[in-house]
Protein backbone atom coordinates (compact mmCIF):
# COMPACT_ATOMS: atom_id res chain seq x y z
CA UNK A 1 0.00 0.00 0.00
CA UNK A 2 0.92 3.53 -1.08
CA UNK A 3 -0.28 6.40 1.55
CA UNK A 4 0.02 9.81 0.81
CA UNK A 5 0.02 12.00 3.87
CA UNK A 6 -0.71 16.02 4.16
CA UNK A 7 -2.19 16.41 8.00
CA UNK A 8 -2.39 20.01 9.38
CA UNK A 9 -1.35 21.22 12.67
CA UNK A 10 -3.77 20.09 15.32
CA UNK A 11 -3.77 23.65 17.13
CA UNK A 12 -2.47 23.78 20.85
CA UNK A 13 -1.65 20.18 20.80
CA UNK A 14 0.74 19.00 17.89
CA UNK A 15 2.53 20.03 14.40
CA UNK A 16 2.01 18.64 11.09
CA UNK A 17 4.84 16.88 11.54
CA UNK A 18 3.93 15.57 14.81
CA UNK A 19 0.41 14.31 13.30
CA UNK A 20 2.11 12.91 10.26
CA UNK A 21 4.50 10.91 12.70
CA UNK A 22 1.48 9.64 14.38
CA UNK A 23 0.23 8.45 11.42
CA UNK A 24 2.57 6.94 10.10
CA UNK A 25 2.34 4.79 13.40
CA UNK A 26 -1.14 3.75 12.64
CA UNK A 27 -0.67 2.68 9.20
CA UNK A 28 2.64 0.42 9.87
CA UNK A 29 0.95 -1.53 12.45
CA UNK A 30 -1.71 -2.38 10.07
CA UNK A 31 0.49 -2.87 6.63
CA UNK A 32 3.89 -2.90 7.87
CA UNK A 33 5.25 -3.08 4.45
CA UNK A 34 3.63 -0.03 3.84
CA UNK A 35 5.56 2.88 1.45
CA UNK A 36 4.58 6.52 3.08
CA UNK A 37 5.06 9.63 1.69
CA UNK A 38 4.57 13.32 3.56
CA UNK A 39 3.93 16.45 1.96
CA UNK A 40 4.20 19.10 4.82
CA UNK A 41 1.18 21.74 3.92
CA UNK A 42 -0.33 24.36 5.59
CA UNK A 43 -4.03 26.60 4.52
CA UNK A 44 -1.64 30.32 4.66
CA UNK A 45 -2.08 29.78 8.34
CA UNK A 46 0.52 28.58 11.19
CA UNK A 47 3.24 26.16 9.28
CA UNK A 48 3.30 28.39 6.29
CA UNK A 49 6.61 29.06 6.03
CA UNK A 50 7.92 25.08 7.34
CA UNK A 51 5.64 24.07 4.26
CA UNK A 52 7.44 26.46 1.29
CA UNK A 53 11.13 25.99 2.72
CA UNK A 54 10.54 22.67 1.95
CA UNK A 55 10.05 23.05 -1.63
CA UNK A 56 12.19 25.78 -2.46
CA UNK A 57 15.69 25.30 -1.79
CA UNK A 58 17.28 28.41 -3.00
CA UNK A 59 14.94 30.22 -0.08
CA UNK A 60 16.66 32.29 2.80
CA UNK A 61 15.22 32.60 6.27
CA UNK A 62 15.75 36.20 7.09
CA UNK A 63 14.81 37.90 10.44
CA UNK A 64 14.06 41.29 11.72
CA UNK A 65 12.85 43.41 14.66
CA UNK A 66 9.21 43.89 14.53
CA UNK A 67 6.39 44.06 16.76
CA UNK A 68 3.31 41.75 18.31
CA UNK A 69 0.23 41.82 17.69
CA UNK A 70 0.07 44.46 20.79
CA UNK A 71 2.58 46.38 19.63
CA UNK A 72 5.23 44.57 21.95
CA UNK A 73 9.03 44.13 20.40
CA UNK A 74 9.51 40.78 18.43
CA UNK A 75 11.82 39.32 16.45
CA UNK A 76 10.12 37.40 13.13
CA UNK A 77 11.69 35.20 10.13
CA UNK A 78 10.64 34.94 6.81
CA UNK A 79 11.63 34.24 3.90
CA UNK A 80 13.36 35.18 0.95
CA UNK A 81 14.39 34.08 -2.77
CA UNK A 82 17.12 36.76 -3.68
CA UNK A 83 17.41 35.11 -7.52
CA UNK A 84 14.00 35.38 -8.14
CA UNK A 85 13.28 39.30 -5.95
CA UNK A 86 10.15 36.82 -4.22
CA UNK A 87 9.64 37.08 -0.12
CA UNK A 88 7.42 34.62 1.57
CA UNK A 89 5.88 36.04 5.20
CA UNK A 90 3.83 34.16 7.61
CA UNK A 91 1.09 36.25 9.21
CA UNK A 92 1.01 34.39 12.23
CA UNK A 93 4.85 35.21 12.85
CA UNK A 94 4.40 38.40 13.80
CA UNK A 95 0.67 38.89 13.97
CA UNK A 96 -0.68 35.31 15.61
CA UNK A 97 -2.65 34.54 18.28
CA UNK A 98 -0.82 32.10 19.44
CA UNK A 99 1.82 34.85 20.73
CA UNK A 100 -0.64 36.11 23.06
CA UNK A 101 -1.89 34.48 26.37
CA UNK A 102 -5.21 33.95 26.24
CA UNK A 103 -6.13 37.16 28.85
CA UNK A 104 -4.30 39.28 26.18
CA UNK A 105 -6.36 37.91 23.25
CA UNK A 106 -8.75 40.87 22.57
CA UNK A 107 -9.26 42.27 18.05
CA UNK A 108 -10.04 45.53 19.59
CA UNK A 109 -6.51 46.21 20.58
CA UNK A 110 -4.26 44.11 18.54
CA UNK A 111 -2.92 45.27 14.96
CA UNK A 112 -1.35 43.81 11.85
CA UNK A 113 1.59 46.22 12.13
CA UNK A 114 4.31 43.75 12.68
CA UNK A 115 3.38 41.91 9.66
CA UNK A 116 3.56 45.33 7.55
CA UNK A 117 6.91 46.06 9.12
CA UNK A 118 8.46 42.78 7.59
CA UNK A 119 6.87 43.58 4.55
CA UNK A 120 8.84 46.93 4.29
CA UNK A 121 11.34 45.06 5.91
CA UNK A 122 11.36 42.80 2.44
CA UNK A 123 10.91 45.63 0.08
CA UNK A 124 14.14 47.64 1.45
CA UNK A 125 16.16 44.12 0.56
CA UNK A 126 14.91 44.43 -2.79
CA UNK A 127 12.12 42.25 -3.20
CA UNK A 128 9.49 43.05 -5.55
CA UNK A 129 7.09 39.85 -4.62
CA UNK A 130 5.70 39.23 -1.93
CA UNK A 131 3.76 36.41 -0.98
CA UNK A 132 1.67 36.33 2.54
CA UNK A 133 0.10 33.11 4.18
CA UNK A 134 -2.49 34.87 6.56
CA UNK A 135 -3.91 32.34 8.72
CA UNK A 136 -3.81 32.15 12.28
CA UNK A 137 -3.86 36.13 13.36
CA UNK A 138 -4.92 37.60 17.06
CA UNK A 139 -6.36 40.27 14.77
CA UNK A 140 -9.56 42.26 13.29
CA UNK A 141 -8.07 45.42 11.99
CA UNK A 142 -8.32 44.63 8.12
CA UNK A 143 -4.53 44.92 7.50
CA UNK A 144 -5.16 48.42 8.54
CA UNK A 145 -1.53 47.71 10.42
CA UNK A 146 0.11 46.52 7.58
CA UNK A 147 -0.90 49.62 5.46
CA UNK A 148 0.51 52.22 8.05
CA UNK A 149 3.93 50.08 8.24
CA UNK A 150 4.13 50.84 4.49
CA UNK A 151 2.96 54.59 5.06
CA UNK A 152 -0.58 54.72 4.87
CA UNK A 153 -2.65 57.13 6.89
CA UNK A 154 -5.99 56.58 8.71
CA UNK A 155 -7.80 59.95 9.73
CA UNK A 156 -10.60 60.40 11.58
CA UNK A 157 -13.59 63.02 10.98
CA UNK A 158 -10.97 66.52 12.27
CA UNK A 159 -8.04 64.62 10.18
CA UNK A 160 -6.36 62.78 13.74
CA UNK A 161 -4.15 59.97 13.03
CA UNK A 162 -5.40 56.57 14.49
CA UNK A 163 -3.11 54.14 15.21
CA UNK A 164 -4.96 51.02 13.54
CA UNK A 165 -6.42 48.56 15.39
CA UNK A 166 -10.06 46.59 15.46
CA UNK A 167 -11.34 49.50 17.60
CA UNK A 168 -9.96 51.99 15.21
CA UNK A 169 -12.05 50.65 12.10
CA UNK A 170 -15.09 52.63 13.25
CA UNK A 171 -13.57 55.69 13.44
CA UNK A 172 -11.79 55.84 10.21
CA UNK A 173 -12.78 58.89 7.75
CA UNK A 174 -10.46 58.79 5.30
CA UNK A 175 -6.88 57.43 4.20
CA UNK A 176 -3.90 59.18 2.66
CA UNK A 177 -2.40 56.48 0.45
CA UNK A 178 1.04 55.83 0.28
CA UNK A 179 3.46 54.74 -3.08
CA UNK A 180 5.89 52.50 -0.92
CA UNK A 181 4.49 49.56 -2.40
CA UNK A 182 2.98 50.76 -5.59
CA UNK A 183 5.84 48.63 -7.71
CA UNK A 184 5.19 45.52 -5.57
CA UNK A 185 3.39 42.18 -6.27
CA UNK A 186 1.61 41.14 -3.40
CA UNK A 187 -0.45 37.78 -3.17
CA UNK A 188 -2.78 36.51 0.04
CA UNK A 189 -2.61 32.77 0.03
CA UNK A 190 -5.07 31.68 2.41
CA UNK A 191 -8.61 28.95 2.18
CA UNK A 192 -11.07 30.65 4.05
CA UNK A 193 -14.20 32.09 1.87
CA UNK A 194 -15.48 34.29 4.12
CA UNK A 195 -16.34 38.03 2.89
CA UNK A 196 -15.35 40.80 4.95
CA UNK A 197 -18.91 41.44 6.64
CA UNK A 198 -21.98 39.99 7.35
CA UNK A 199 -23.43 36.68 9.11
CA UNK A 200 -20.88 34.91 7.43
CA UNK A 201 -17.66 37.74 8.14
CA UNK A 202 -14.53 38.01 9.51
CA UNK A 203 -15.72 39.36 13.11
CA UNK A 204 -19.17 37.27 13.22
CA UNK A 205 -17.13 34.18 12.17
CA UNK A 206 -13.79 34.59 13.83
CA UNK A 207 -13.37 37.43 16.26
CA UNK A 208 -15.01 35.60 19.60
CA UNK A 209 -12.04 33.16 19.28
CA UNK A 210 -9.45 35.53 19.19
CA UNK A 211 -11.06 37.00 22.47
CA UNK A 212 -13.79 39.08 21.33
CA UNK A 213 -16.98 39.50 23.59
CA UNK A 214 -20.38 39.86 21.73
CA UNK A 215 -20.63 43.61 22.44
CA UNK A 216 -17.23 43.75 20.56
CA UNK A 217 -17.74 41.35 18.09
CA UNK A 218 -20.79 43.73 17.22
CA UNK A 219 -18.52 47.19 16.96
CA UNK A 220 -15.90 45.12 14.91
CA UNK A 221 -18.85 44.32 12.24
CA UNK A 222 -19.25 47.84 12.45
CA UNK A 223 -15.65 48.77 11.46
CA UNK A 224 -15.32 46.52 9.14
CA UNK A 225 -18.34 47.85 6.92
CA UNK A 226 -17.10 51.54 8.03
CA UNK A 227 -14.05 50.69 6.45
CA UNK A 228 -15.01 49.23 3.54
CA UNK A 229 -17.57 51.98 2.79
CA UNK A 230 -14.58 54.96 3.30
CA UNK A 231 -12.43 52.65 0.71
CA UNK A 232 -15.65 52.31 -1.96
CA UNK A 233 -16.08 55.93 -1.63
CA UNK A 234 -12.40 56.78 -2.05
CA UNK A 235 -11.49 54.39 -5.12
CA UNK A 236 -15.36 53.48 -6.71
CA UNK A 237 -14.44 49.55 -5.76
CA UNK A 238 -15.89 47.60 -3.43
CA UNK A 239 -14.02 44.19 -2.40
CA UNK A 240 -16.22 43.53 0.74
CA UNK A 241 -18.02 40.68 -0.46
CA UNK A 242 -15.29 38.60 -2.77
CA UNK A 243 -14.70 35.04 -1.34
CA UNK A 244 -11.85 35.04 1.11
CA UNK A 245 -12.08 38.70 2.14
CA UNK A 246 -12.86 38.43 5.63
CA UNK A 247 -9.84 36.10 6.13
CA UNK A 248 -7.64 37.00 9.39
CA UNK A 249 -10.02 39.44 10.51
CA UNK A 250 -10.27 41.51 7.22
CA UNK A 251 -6.57 41.15 6.00
CA UNK A 252 -7.20 40.30 2.63
CA UNK A 253 -9.76 42.71 1.94
CA UNK A 254 -6.85 45.48 3.18
CA UNK A 255 -4.07 43.73 1.34
CA UNK A 256 -6.92 43.94 -1.97
CA UNK A 257 -8.16 47.22 -1.28
CA UNK A 258 -4.91 49.11 -0.35
CA UNK A 259 -2.16 47.23 -2.28
CA UNK A 260 -3.75 45.42 -5.04
CA UNK A 261 -3.25 41.82 -3.58
CA UNK A 262 -4.34 38.63 -5.56
CA UNK A 263 -5.80 35.91 -3.95
CA UNK A 264 -4.79 32.65 -4.28
CA UNK A 265 -5.53 29.27 -2.78
CA UNK A 266 -3.09 28.35 0.18
CA UNK A 267 -3.41 24.60 -0.08
CA UNK A 268 -2.99 24.87 -4.02
CA UNK A 269 -0.25 27.14 -3.89
CA UNK A 270 1.76 24.53 -1.83
CA UNK A 271 0.74 20.96 -3.29
CA UNK A 272 1.69 22.94 -6.68
CA UNK A 273 5.16 23.95 -4.99
CA UNK A 274 4.87 19.85 -3.55
CA UNK A 275 4.25 18.39 -7.09
CA UNK A 276 1.59 16.47 -5.74
CA UNK A 277 -0.36 15.59 -8.99
CA UNK A 278 3.19 14.20 -10.39
CA UNK A 279 3.52 12.02 -6.70
CA UNK A 280 0.36 10.56 -7.04
CA UNK A 281 0.70 9.37 -10.48
CA UNK A 282 4.58 8.71 -10.23
CA UNK A 283 3.96 6.83 -6.62
CA UNK A 284 0.96 5.21 -7.26
CA UNK A 285 -1.04 6.82 -4.11
CA UNK A 286 -3.56 3.94 -2.79
CA UNK A 287 -4.97 6.62 -0.40
CA UNK A 288 -4.47 10.31 0.86
CA UNK A 289 -4.88 10.58 4.74
CA UNK A 290 -5.25 14.23 5.94
CA UNK A 291 -6.66 16.11 9.01
CA UNK A 292 -6.86 19.10 11.38
CA UNK A 293 -8.18 20.18 15.06
CA UNK A 294 -11.23 20.44 13.88
CA UNK A 295 -13.95 19.38 11.18
CA UNK A 296 -16.61 21.53 10.94
CA UNK A 297 -18.91 23.65 9.14
CA UNK A 298 -15.94 25.75 8.33
CA UNK A 299 -14.12 23.16 6.89
CA UNK A 300 -15.65 23.01 3.77
CA UNK A 301 -14.91 27.20 3.78
CA UNK A 302 -11.16 26.47 2.97
CA UNK A 303 -9.78 24.66 5.31
CA UNK A 304 -6.69 22.69 4.76
CA UNK A 305 -9.22 18.94 4.61
CA UNK A 306 -11.67 20.21 1.92
CA UNK A 307 -8.59 21.61 -0.18
CA UNK A 308 -6.82 18.34 -0.03
CA UNK A 309 -10.08 16.74 -0.89
CA UNK A 310 -11.07 18.94 -3.57
CA UNK A 311 -7.64 18.79 -4.95
CA UNK A 312 -7.57 15.10 -5.25
CA UNK A 313 -10.92 14.49 -6.05
CA UNK A 314 -9.67 14.89 -10.01
CA UNK A 315 -7.32 11.84 -9.86
CA UNK A 316 -9.60 9.62 -8.16
CA UNK A 317 -7.72 8.46 -5.14
CA UNK A 318 -10.07 8.71 -1.20
CA UNK A 319 -9.46 10.86 1.24
CA UNK A 320 -9.49 10.27 4.66
CA UNK A 321 -9.38 12.11 7.99
CA UNK A 322 -8.33 12.28 11.49
CA UNK A 323 -9.36 15.61 13.50
CA UNK A 324 -9.93 16.35 17.28
CA UNK A 325 -13.25 17.30 16.55
CA UNK A 326 -16.03 16.25 14.31
CA UNK A 327 -19.05 18.32 14.38
CA UNK A 328 -20.77 17.06 11.06
CA UNK A 329 -22.81 13.89 10.09
CA UNK A 330 -21.69 10.99 7.65
CA UNK A 331 -23.17 12.55 5.20
CA UNK A 332 -21.47 16.21 5.75
CA UNK A 333 -18.40 14.44 5.51
CA UNK A 334 -18.60 12.90 2.58
CA UNK A 335 -19.84 16.37 1.04
CA UNK A 336 -16.45 17.59 1.77
CA UNK A 337 -14.99 15.17 -0.46
CA UNK A 338 -13.81 12.40 2.27
CA UNK A 339 -14.27 8.75 1.91
CA UNK A 340 -14.33 8.66 5.72
CA UNK A 341 -13.66 10.21 8.56
CA UNK A 342 -13.07 9.93 12.66
CA UNK A 343 -11.96 12.34 16.01
CA UNK A 344 -9.41 11.78 19.10
CA UNK A 345 -12.68 12.92 21.01
CA UNK A 346 -14.61 10.53 22.87
CA UNK A 347 -17.61 11.72 25.40
CA UNK A 348 -16.34 9.10 28.22
CA UNK A 349 -13.07 10.55 28.00
CA UNK A 350 -11.95 12.89 30.81
CA UNK A 351 -11.54 16.63 29.72
CA UNK A 352 -8.84 17.39 27.91
CA UNK A 353 -8.23 13.82 27.23
CA UNK A 354 -7.66 14.29 23.62
CA UNK A 355 -5.44 16.98 23.86
CA UNK A 356 -2.44 15.36 26.34
CA UNK A 357 -2.93 12.04 24.56
CA UNK A 358 -3.26 13.06 20.42
CA UNK A 359 -0.58 10.98 19.36
CA UNK A 360 -1.62 7.86 20.67
CA UNK A 361 -5.43 8.71 20.12
CA UNK A 362 -4.16 9.99 15.96
CA UNK A 363 -2.00 6.59 15.57
CA UNK A 364 -5.38 4.29 16.87
CA UNK A 365 -7.83 6.39 14.75
CA UNK A 366 -5.71 5.84 11.45
CA UNK A 367 -5.56 2.60 12.02
CA UNK A 368 -9.17 2.29 12.26
CA UNK A 369 -9.08 3.98 9.28
CA UNK A 370 -6.65 2.62 7.34
CA UNK A 371 -8.62 -0.68 7.28
CA UNK A 372 -11.16 0.83 5.51
CA UNK A 373 -9.17 0.95 2.24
Amino acid sequence: MNVLLIPDAFKDSLSSAEVAQAMKKGILEVHPNAEIYHITASDGGEGFLESVINYLPDAEKVYCDTVDPLGRPHRAAYLIDAARKDAYIELARASGLELLKAEERNPMRTSTKGTGIQIAHAIEQGMNTIYLGIGGSATNDAATGIASALGFEFLDEIGNTLEPSGQALTLIDSVKKSNVADDISFYAINDVLNPLYGPEGAAFTYAKQKGASQTEIESLEEGLQNISRVMKNATGKDYAQLPGAGAAGGTAYGLKAFLGAQFISGVSFLLQLAKFKELIKSKSIDVILTGEGCIDSQTAYGKLVSGVALESRPLNVPVVAVCGKLNLNPEEVRSLGLLAADQLFRPDQPEGYSYTHASELITERTRELIKLI
